[in-house]
């Protein structure tokens, strides 16, 4: 380069063209860690994207004891009530029953003065007397008979055997008088015997007169014919009580009579459930007025099913030895029957209704969801019978399946199914 001219830096020129060399190195270091941080990056959502993102509630299939359950409302009544009514006319000559009164059986409960029945009865009591002397005179009168037969009957006995060995000392004639007094006697005897006959048969007419009459007299006390209680009352002291046998009378009742030591509860039962009745069931009957439950049995029905309302009549006997419970009060009958023990079951909310189909998703070992069609048996609020489709200890979902797929590989979570209480169960 010539003197007074500019000459090239040559620090200058080797520093230019490093800064060029330290921007390709640079650029090619980012397209490196750009290129390590697209493959680091796509690995891991690999690993992340095997793994199960949902978490669900599952039960195992288990044995238990189930059985179908039905609840019915109705009333308690008693097992009997009655209206006491007399049962021949008369007075109220003593009352020994009120309201509340309990009684037992047997008891009386009111006397009633009754005039012509007592003088009926003194009556035959004189016709018993008469008779009893008929027959006493008809006996003696028979016993008279008969030995004037004996004396007759043995004279002519002899006179024959005489006239018949001996001929010619004892008269023909003689033999027949002998005969006939003998005869004579002979029907003396059955007339007395027949008298005697008709006198007794006179004395036993006159005691069942007396019976006849007694009893009648008797239904002048008024007894309770079964225990219980007195819940209503229609006469006083000195009430004319008018003989209650006619179906048109307008006798008044002595009292009402409840039957308090068993009650009857009589419920309709719907038309599915008619089947499964049977005598002798028990049942739980739950008063929610007293908080108290109190067993009982279905003790009769009907064996029909009433068109107007598809239901059957069946009646629970209730016992009340303690007499707490009451006439009218409200309860609840639970009826269980069809029972099973020890059969494969599962919570009712892992059962999917398509139709008339029913299917659960089970969850395998390898955690994938199958879904699995099944067969139930008998139902409850809480559980169902599992006939075919699952085996025991199999894991079910019972948590929401909504967007659950066949397939599907998921966490599981073992979570306690909450059992419906009975109040909480459809009625």
């Amino acid at each position: 380069m010539t003197q007074g001219g500019t000459r090239p830096n040559a620090r200058e020129g080797c520093t230019a063209g490093g800064r060029i060399k330290l921007c390709a190195l640079a650029a090619c270091a980012i397209f490196i860690a750009v290129d390590l941080s697209s493959c680091s990056g796509s690995g891991e959502k690999d690993v992340h994207a095997s793994e199960p993102a949902v978490t669900v509630g599952v039960t195992r299939v288990a044995q238990k004891s189930l059985g179908r359950e039905i609840t019915l409302s109705s009333e308690l009544v008693p097992f009997q009530e009655i209206d006491v009514y007399a049962k021949e006319s008369g007075y109220v000559k003593k009352l020994s029953v009120d309201y509340g009164t309990k009684v037992k059986a047997g008891q009386v409960m009111a006397v009633l003065e009754i005039p012509e029945l007592e003088a009926q009865l003194e009556e035959d009591r004189a016709e018993i007397k008469n008779a009893s002397n008929q027959v006493t005179r008809a006996d003696h009168e028979l016993a008279r008979y008969q030995a004037q037969y004996k004396a007759l009957h043995l004279e002519y006995t002899r006179l024959n055997g005489v006239f018949e060995n001996q001929p010619g000392i004892v008269a023909q004639q003689e033999v027949d008088d002998a005969q006939g007094k003998d005869l004579a006697s002979a029907s003396q005897v059955d007339a007395g015997q027949a008298a005697l006959e008709a006198a007794q048969s006179q004395l036993a007419a006159a005691k069942a007169k007396l019976v006849h009459d007694q009893s009648l007299f008797d239904y002048s006390k008024i007894t309770a014919p079964f225990a219980g209680v007195v819940t209503e009352r229609y006469a006083n002291l000195g009430t004319l009580m008018q003989a209650g046998t006619g179906s048109s009378t307008q006798a008044l009742p002595l009292v009402k009579l409840s039957q308090d030591d068993l009650f009857r509860l009589v419920i309709p039962v719907p038309e599915s459930y008619v089947r499964y009745i049977r005598i002798g069931d028990p049942v739980n009957v739950r008063v929610p007025a007293m908080n108290r439950t109190f067993p009982g049995k279905v003790a009769r029905f009907s064996v029909d099913v009433r068109s107007d309302t598809r239901t059957m009549h069946t009646e629970v006997d209730v016992p009340n030895p303690q007499r707490i419970l009451l006439p009218g009060v409200y309860a609840e009958a639970d009826l269980r029957f069809d029972q099973k023990a020890n059969i494969p079951a599962i919570p009712v909310q892992a059962l999917n209704h398509e139709g008339d189909k029913t299917s659960v998703f089970v969850v395998g070992a390898d955690g994938t969801i199958e879904r699995r069609p099944v067969q139930v048996g008998i139902q409850t609020s809480s559980d169902a019978e599992i006939v075919s489709g699952l085996t025991e200890g199999e894991q079910v979902v019972v948590s929401d399946r909504a967007g659950l797929k066949p397939g599907e590989k998921v966490h599981t979570r073992v979570v306690a199914v909450p059992a419906y209480s009975h109040e909480d169960s459809p009625q």
